[in-house]
């Protein structure tokens, strides 16, 4: 009798689905293999550990927000759509962007340098910021990432229900003041 193959992509899916219902709380080989139906060797097969199965999740979660999600245009500006297009992705997949961004088991780090590149990659091709230091570079993602991770942590347990031309007026106050700043030092400590 053919033993059945699982494929790495397979395992992903599974572990994605975990994440997604239970927060990287639940992330473990027995969770994953129970929602596969599987015992867990499959997953050892596949990946040498949990760490390597969460990075290659983490991996596939950040490709799917930079080709997918972080993108979309929504008003034109380049840096208000990703403050929207983080906000939204927290309010429509709340369980996966609290697992990523706010649960201290998430994906912590890993989450915050992709998100800060991300960011930086549009600043530096943003005709309206293309020539700012890097010290005010700093200091605006930090200000932005405070805001729109304020905003967006509310939306998604229900507690504010903001309108998008809301939204888009706090981003560019945020934008504004923090370019008028002379002194970035208290943002660029955090």
């Amino acid at each position: 009798m053919r033993r059945k193959v699982y494929t790495k992509d397979q395992i992903l899916k599974a572990a994605y689905e975990v994440v997604e219902n239970e927060g990287f709380s639940g992330f473990t080989a027995r969770n994953i293999a129970k929602k596969m139906g599987i015992s867990t060797q499959p997953i050892y097969l596949e990946f040498k550990n949990m760490s390597d199965l969460k990075n290659t999740l983490l991996d596939e979660i950040c490709n799917h927000l930079y080709y997918d999600i972080f993108p979309e245009v929504r008003t034109g500006d380049s840096i208000v759509d990703l403050g929207l297009n983080y906000i939204y992705f927290a309010k429509e997949q709340s369980n996966l962007y609290n697992a990523l961004f706010v649960q201290e088991y998430g994906g912590g780090k890993k989450m915050h340098d992709f998100s800060y590149n991300y960011f930086h990659q549009l600043i530096t091709e943003h005709h309206k910021y293309s020539q700012l230091p890097e010290k005010r570079i700093n200091a605006l993602h930090v200000g932005t990432w405070i805001v729109v991770t304020g905003i967006a942590t509310l939306m998604s347990s229900g507690i504010i229900e903001p309108t998008q031309d809301e939204i888009v007026h706090l981003i560019n106050r945020s934008i504004k003041d923090l370019l008028e700043e002379e002194d970035t030092s208290v943002l660029d400590s955090l």
